[in-house]
């Protein structure tokens, strides 16, 4: 491998974090990509990294180093994307990445149409809640809550909205009762996130009056789709995305607690980087977004 693209290849293990991530990601394994990280260190007579036996980190040269091999691996990956669109056609890889319980149970089943549409584009899909940096990740776009939301330089795409419901399921009213007013929840069992902590701030109204409750109880869980199945195990008390619950609440697996207030709405959105041109195939996967979510039946 030339020097140029072990840079480049530096850059993603630096991105990803370890040469076992930055293998799958690039589709080798983690032994050819420390071999080459290793090829790299002797041809510059430089230690680029840290090892432990559980993760890597940058030296002082080789964090001055990576600044260089990124605007290298960028501009790489830009001219290969100007080079696609010349041929009218959307493809290469895109990496997508949303919130686990949106990509389980909206956007997967709508990626079958996608690729058919798209077959020139690879998609790549992390489902995680924690928080994600565009400018300086390898991830083309997101799909977040504005909670979810706090950088600057993005740009955000509405997609639509969804209600917050606050539920729980007939096991756990049968034991705990169910509360009648906010001021109830105090003494019930909520669930939080861990991941992204404003989720856990619930708000309801009713006509003028407003109230803000803090949920708390023995149970919280890095993700709102890990929140939503411990619901439905009975575990507690939870305030999650319409789109998530409404079905269950149809048929009664989940019931809806103190409909007569209302809770918060809030917006999904498509985000990406300002600091990147937008390229043919994100454009149209936000069209694509945008005729399947605008606007969600709930």
């Amino acid at each position: 491998m030339d020097i140029a693209s072990q840079m480049i290849l530096f850059a993603h293990v630096v991105d990803h974090g370890s040469f076992s991530a930055a293998a799958r990601a690039l589709g080798l394994t983690p032994s050819a990509v420390s071999k080459q990280i290793n090829q790299l260190e002797d041809r510059l007579g430089v230690r680029l990294l840290n090892r432990s036996t559980r993760q890597i980190s940058t030296t002082l040269e080789g964090r001055s180093f990576y600044e260089r091999c990124a605007e290298i691996s960028a501009g790489v990956t830009k001219a290969e994307e100007l080079a696609l669109s010349m041929s009218g056609r959307p493809q290469g890889n895109l990496r997508v990445a949303a919130t686990v319980a949106f990509g389980k149970a909206q956007l997967l089943p709508l990626m079958p149409a996608f690729t058919e549409a798209y077959p020139d584009i690879k998609v790549a899909l992390e489902l995680t809640d924690r928080h994600i940096d565009l400018a300086g990740s390898d991830v083309d776009l997101a799909i977040r809550f504005p909670e979810q939301i706090t950088e600057t330089s993005v740009v955000a795409c509405k997609l639509s909205s969804s209600r917050r419901i606050l539920c729980a399921a007939p096991a756990y009213i049968r034991a705990h009762g169910a509360p009648e007013v906010p001021e109830d929840l105090k003494n019930h069992n909520c669930l939080r996130i861990s991941t992204v902590t404003p989720w856990n701030d619930w708000h309801f109204r009713k006509g003028e009056e407003r109230w803000h409750f803090e949920a708390g109880g023995n149970f919280d869980a890095n993700s709102a789709d890990a929140v939503y199945h411990a619901t439905l195990a009975g575990l507690g008390i939870a305030q999650l995305s319409s789109y998530l619950v409404e079905p269950d609440i149809a048929n009664g697996r989940l019931v809806a607690l103190l409909p007569e207030y209302e809770e918060e709405a809030s917006d999904i959105f498509a985000v990406y980087s300002d600091k990147r041109n937008l390229s043919p195939k994100v454009r149209v996967f936000i069209d694509f977004l945008v005729k399947h979510f605008r606007p969600l039946p709930h």
